[in-house]
């Protein structure tokens, strides 16, 4: 590490003011500071000190989202060849599966890290700003809230749309106002449907030469398949899916959301190191339960019938609630507000599941219209606060 110290700062007066590669001195900047703690500090008035900073923040969230990507990894290899009718147990070809997984899942993760940051780059460069850390997190959820047959120049083109329209436009990272990743998200699902829906783009289905894997092959999501059987989900393989297979992950769906326990062991890191806010991810939770327990009650389709358990185990709920719902700049930023954000988050989040059988997944457009409505539910909440402190005042 000190050769490679020694390194940047023998090249640095070339990027410094007066050098030759003056105007590139914010990507070099960028690329020092995530190797080393960079030897600028505050030169203002300064109001709190800590040891932590956005960097390391960042590199925080990125490292809780490690059990989903490893798992996502594994699981899409698992899946692949569980249509084969190969290793269709869980710990049968665990090597296998990672191979395969990391053959489809890091190009994934490669296009979406090498074209964020590129734009990020050119961005600074022409704002002749510092290179923020916040694509750190975003360029890790784009690849974990894809299918695994997503074209790569879809994640590029889904990529610079996130970036771009969802936060420079907004004035960069801590400015906007819709979570980039959903943003990529959602441009995907709605400039291109096929690629976003239906059996096929969950699970690895063709061969070298582009043929179907199997006859007849299903590869739908339990989501999918609730809207018709409601709690009778069965497997690729055809084999009923409990409901600790849901819990586990052993299913078709995006790469990282599948498994609620790796999302658990995320949302543990998130919490104990304190970036995380527990009530956020707590009335998620409890908002998804109460709306699904409602449908559960009254059950007038197959997909009501469903039980709420089930519904939080389901898709990218659980994802969604611990890595989306959370983002400390999307999401609201007073105590009660965070409650009545959660709450409405997951609530809504099945109602669209139930109410839309065109779109089973509620949970992006959930969290992406509670992106927008964040700020009017803080504004109400402190106006709350005023008005009891004033009638106090008053009373006095």
């Amino acid at each position: 590490m000190k050769l490679l110290s020694n390194l940047l700062e023998t090249i640095k007066p070339h990027f410094e003011e007066g050098g030759k590669l003056e105007k590139m001195y914010p990507a070099f900047d960028a690329i020092s500071s995530f190797l080393f703690v960079p030897a600028h500090g505050s030169n203002k008035g300064v109001h709190i000190r800590d040891g932590i900073d956005l960097k390391r923040t960042m590199i925080t969230v990125v490292l809780a989202m490690i059990p989903c990507l490893i798992f996502g990894i594994w699981n899409t290899g698992h899946q692949h060849y569980l249509a084969l009718g190969e290793f269709t147990e869980v710990a049968a070809g665990m090597m296998e599966k990672m191979l395969f997984g990391m053959v489809k899942v890091l190009p994934i993760v490669a296009v979406s890290y090498s074209v964020g940051l590129t734009i990020e780059f050119i961005g600074a460069i022409i704002k002749k700003e510092q290179v923020n850390e916040g694509f750190l997190v975003s360029g890790m959820l784009i690849p974990l809230v894809m299918p695994v047959d997503v074209p790569l120049w879809m994640v590029g083109i889904a990529t610079i749309f996130a970036v771009i329209i969802g936060k420079e436009v907004f004035g960069g990272t801590g400015m906007n106002i819709l979570n980039p990743a959903l943003t990529a998200r959602a441009f995907l699902f709605f400039a291109y449907p096929t690629k976003m829906s239906g059996d096929f783009v969950w699970v690895n289905t063709a061969t070298d030469n582009n043929q179907p894997l199997v006859d007849g092959y299903s590869g739908a999501t339990p989501l999918a398949q609730a809207i018709e059987n409601g709690d009778k989900i069965t497997s690729v393989a055809g084999q009923p899916i409990s409901f600790m297979d849901m819990f586990m992950g052993y299913i078709p769906g995006s790469v990282g959301e599948t498994s609620t326990v790796a999302c658990l062991i995320g949302a543990a890191i998130l919490l104990i190191t304190g970036i995380g806010s527990w009530r956020v991810m707590l009335s998620v939770f409890v908002g998804g339960y109460v709306m699904a327990f409602i449908f559960n009650t009254f059950s007038l389709n197959p997909f009501m019938s469903v039980p709420p358990l089930s519904q939080l185990v389901m898709g990218g709920f659980a994802f969604g609630a611990v890595f989306m719902a959370t983002d400390p700049v999307t999401a609201t930023q007073t105590n009660t507000g965070k409650f009545i954000y959660g709450f409405l988050i997951g609530f809504l989040a099945i109602m669209i599941r139930v109410f839309n059988p065109a779109y089973p997944e509620g949970m992006m457009l959930a969290i992406l219209f509670m992106n927008v409505m964040a700020p009017l539910i803080d504004h109400y909440v402190v106006q709350a606060n005023i008005n009891r402190r004033l009638k106090r005042l008053k009373t006095a």
